[in-house]
């Protein structure tokens, strides 16, 4: 989503990064460019000034006029100003209250709320390995009401049925008794949205939050809407106690405005991104990592906790052992290292998170990643168990008869191979020396500010 606002940020502060020395000048030049970059990102005016006002006032101050490295301060002080304007830091839910801990979901139709209630529920059951009940208030929409039914039952939670013309108020409260009744840890009301802000809509979102005195009440907004995201916030935080903001369609072609002016426009914290179509694939939001993958600096930890959670660790220790006991790294290997990365989530979200996320993009602008794994995957699957094992038997004859099944070329085959020795070249540096050799090994290979600074 930031990748255009990253791309105007790195031009300004790379013009001033190498400078013995800022000048009011210069820092006025950047600060325009800034607010360029800004502009073009869709974000919200009001916000624009306040974050300009705040770098220019500490950028001419003597923490950068009188800094030995003006220029890396003048980042410093954009990336905490950045952080600050993103909500400072990340806020949990808050569900210490007397079970069920009951959240209300709000926002536009089309914003993404039942999804959103789904991946909620989700990363409740997961994360915080809690009971939840999930119950459709859109009573105007039959399909909405189906749409809970089957994301509930994908993401294996409970579904309190609703039926079109009953009263949303009736609803939420037959289905705060069934949760009490079966003990559930957490509620989450879907209510009805509309294409706009009406105020029939307004009217029934503030009765049922009356009625329910939810503990979290939480405003999803779509981020392809930019500034018009935060028109709506407002609208919704003026007549709602809102608690928090989920952020959708994070993984679209968004500029990245509504990000950095919802939370300043409604004064409540971005508490998840929705990162994609999945049911898993639920960010929860810290502001600092935020602003570090803005300015091109990557996110590493939650890459880190990302492959933590998703990686099969018994898997990845059987191959650490493996390696280890100096066996060699084989096709059913890769295969497997293949799927675990495509478990994942999109390519585009994992290198999103790493530093000099741009090189890398830039690089693989014409690569479809995912397609070429699927490819792989489909390749070594035609193989037979002993070639995965023997690499070295395939030979011509193999080769056509593994590329025809599969459905591609002979030319492809040959490719994967080489890909695969590359891969087996690295794993056996791993095992006889360590990270450090696969880096030193790797160096030079990547692109910019993808090595550590020793």
């Amino acid at each position: 989503m930031f990748e255009n606002l990253t791309s105007r940020l790195s031009r300004v502060l790379d013009s001033i990064r190498g400078q013995g020395r800022l000048t009011e000048e210069q820092i006025n030049a950047a600060s325009r460019e800034l607010r360029m970059a800004l502009l073009e990102a869709d974000v919200a005016l009001p916000v624009i000034k306040d974050f300009i006002d705040k770098v220019k006032a500490r950028a001419l101050g003597v923490e950068i006029t009188q800094s030995l490295t003006p220029g890396q301060e003048f980042l410093r002080v954009v990336q905490q100003e950045l952080t600050a304007t993103l909500g400072g830091t990340a806020e949990p839910l808050n569900l210490r209250t007397q079970p069920p801990a009951i959240i209300l979901m709000a926002g536009l139709q089309g914003s993404g709320k039942t999804t959103s209630t789904g991946k909620l529920a989700l990363w409740l059951k997961e994360r915080e390995k809690k009971k939840v009940l999930v119950v459709s208030c859109d009573v105007y929409r039959p399909a909405a009401i189906e749409q809970l039914r089957i994301v509930a039952g994908n993401v294996g939670v409970d579904w309190f049925p609703s039926q079109v013309g009953q009263d949303p108020v009736a609803i939420a409260q037959d289905a705060l008794a069934q949760a009490r009744k079966q003990y559930a840890d957490v509620l989450i009301v879907d209510t009805a949205g509309r294409t706009t802000v009406d105020e029939d809509m307004m009217k029934e979102i503030a009765a049922l939050n009356a009625a329910l005195t939810p503990i979290e009440t939480l405003f999803v907004v779509d981020s392809m809407t930019g500034q018009d995201a935060a028109k709506t916030a407002r609208a919704f935080a003026d007549v709602l106690p809102l608690t928090g903001v989920i952020l959708t369609k994070v993984d679209g072609d968004a500029r990245g405005g509504a990000a950095l002016s919802v939370r300043q426009v409604t004064g409540r914290p971005i508490k998840f991104l929705g990162v994609g179509e999945k049911s898993d694939r639920l960010e929860v939001f810290h502001p600092e990592r935020i602003a570090n993958r803005i300015l091109g600096q990557g996110d590493v930890l939650s890459l880190i906790e990302e492959t933590a959670r998703k990686v099969d660790q018994e898997k990845a220790q059987k191959l650490a052992d493996k390696l280890k006991k100096n066996k060699r790294f084989d096709l059913e290997d890769f295969r497997e290292q293949m799927l675990q990365v495509q478990n994942m989530g999109s390519m585009q979200s994992l290198i999103e998170k790493l530093p000099g996320a741009q090189q890398i993009q830039a690089q693989l602008k014409n690569v479809d990643t995912e397609k070429q794994m699927r490819r792989t995957v489909a390749i070594i699957n035609s193989m037979t168990r002993q070639e995965r094992h023997f690499p070295d038997l395939i030979k011509a004859a193999r080769k056509r008869r593994i590329a025809a099944g599969a459905g591609v070329e002979v030319q492809q085959v040959n490719q994967l191979l080489r890909q695969f020795e590359m891969t087996r070249d690295m794993m056996k540096k791993v095992a006889s020396g360590g990270m450090a050799k696969l880096m030193r090994g790797l160096a030079g290979k990547l692109p910019p500010g993808m090595m550590p600074r020793r």
